[in-house]
């Protein structure tokens, strides 16, 4: 397959993720003149969808960069990229999990629910690892002007953002709050992951050049 072909099938389905993410947005109940209170009482969603647009956008980025430097795709790189988009695809659940949690209040469902997005997001990243791992071992699959080193300066960066969620994971155990604030780290860490992940990826270019 060439690579145009799976850049597009994978663009797609960031694309209806996104809009599905969106869709979790509707128009509160509320009594004539009382819309913004409405509206302020619905920051939860607001909330969860920001990081979960930043989360999936980040994700994104990671992937047109990242595929874009393949000259082709075998029968593997297809299987991985399906578990990899299966696994994204899961967010809208726990972004609407935390947002219904953080709306109640109450401490045991948003122990819940922020364990449950630590675990998809864990899987994510795991699956991000694998296909790192992947093409690590199938160097004939990259382009030319793309040196091996660039595979062994970010490999280990799937494991780091799964070490987050998986302590993220039991500091929720302990206080809610800890465990969001470190949820929240490993989305942010993923943006800080792929613009190095940029700059090493111009850097192998560079240097074949």
């Amino acid at each position: 397959m060439k690579p145009e072909r799976f850049q597009a099938f994978s663009d797609g389905i960031f694309a209806i993720l996104i809009t599905i993410l969106v869709l979790e947005f509707h128009i509160p109940d509320y009594q004539p003149g009382h819309l913004l209170p409405a509206l302020l009482a619905q920051w939860p969603i607001f909330l969860s969808y920001a990081f979960s647009y930043f989360y999936v956008g980040t994700l994104w980025l990671f992937h047109h960069d990242y595929f874009n430097m393949l000259q082709r795709i075998d029968r593997n790189v297809n299987m991985l990229n399906l578990l990899m988009l299966f696994s994204i695809t899961l967010l809208d659940y726990p972004m609407s999990l935390v947002a219904d949690a953080l709306t109640t209040g109450n401490r045991q469902d948003m122990q819940t629910a922020f364990i449950i997005y630590d675990l998809i997001a864990l899987f994510i990243s795991a699956t991000f690892y694998l296909m790192y791992a992947y093409l690590h071992h199938h160097q004939d699959l990259k382009k030319a002007n793309v040196s091996a080193d660039f595979y062994a300066a970010i490999k280990y960066d799937p494991v780091r953002s799964v070490s987050i969620y998986a302590l993220a994971i039991l500091a929720t155990l302990w206080s809610v709050w800890v465990g969001a604030i470190l949820l929240a780290g490993g989305i942010i860490f993923h943006f800080f992951a792929y613009l190095r992940m940029s700059r090493q990826l111009d850097q192998a270019k560079g240097e074949t050049n």
